[in-house]
């Protein structure tokens, strides 16, 4: 496993259109997925350490973001020949699994993982109204552990304050999470 930081915040980059099929049995696009105020894109996967950690917070910040007008939806582009924990089967019995309220969609070709940059899991796009790039960092100060009580919530904060001004705060912590398994 490797452990990777994402660059910092491409403030205004668009947002990367995409047409990919949802554990709910769906396609699902980038139109689709948008929120009234903006929308998280999230690069996760089923096996790794760091995302296992954040379940319960993610599930928590994303309800929450979702009653702010920001919706949210979950891409995995893992190689899932050579992890098969990643596998579309395994994502549909997790999304079950954690009763995700947000879309949970493959990238089996990876294209949409290169296309907007994303280089571990979790790595957090967060998006304004006019689809233009506000936050790129961490959910919370933990890595692979669970976070203390009363951890300050990166995320959600950073997109609570899109949702009302259409800007992310200038200052950013990149997320750290294992490296996006590339096929070869």
């Amino acid at each position: 496993m490797v452990s990777l930081n994402p660059p910092v915040c491409d403030f205004g980059a668009k947002a990367h259109d995409f047409d990919l099929l949802g554990t709910d049995g769906n396609r699902w696009t980038l139109e689709k997925c948008m929120g009234e105020k903006g929308l998280l894109v999230m690069f996760i996967c089923n096996h790794c350490p760091y995302v296992k950690a954040i379940h319960q917070r993610l599930l928590r910040d994303t309800a929450e973001l979702k009653t702010l007008g920001i919706a949210t939806v979950a891409i995995s582009s893992n190689d899932v020949i050579n992890y098969p924990e990643d596998s579309f089967e395994n994502m549909q019995i997790l999304a079950k699994e954690l009763n995700f309220d947000f879309p949970y969609l493959l990238d089996e070709s990876q294209a949409v993982a290169k296309q907007y940059g994303a280089v571990c899991t979790p790595d957090f796009f967060g998006y304004n109204s006019r689809l233009e790039l506000q936050y790129r960092g961490r959910l919370d100060e933990s890595k692979k552990e669970t976070a203390a009580e009363g951890v300050k919530r990166d995320l959600f904060d950073a997109m609570k304050q899109v949702a009302q001004t259409k800007h992310g705060p200038r200052e950013q912590i990149a997320s750290i999470g294992c490296s996006i398994k590339w096929k070869p």
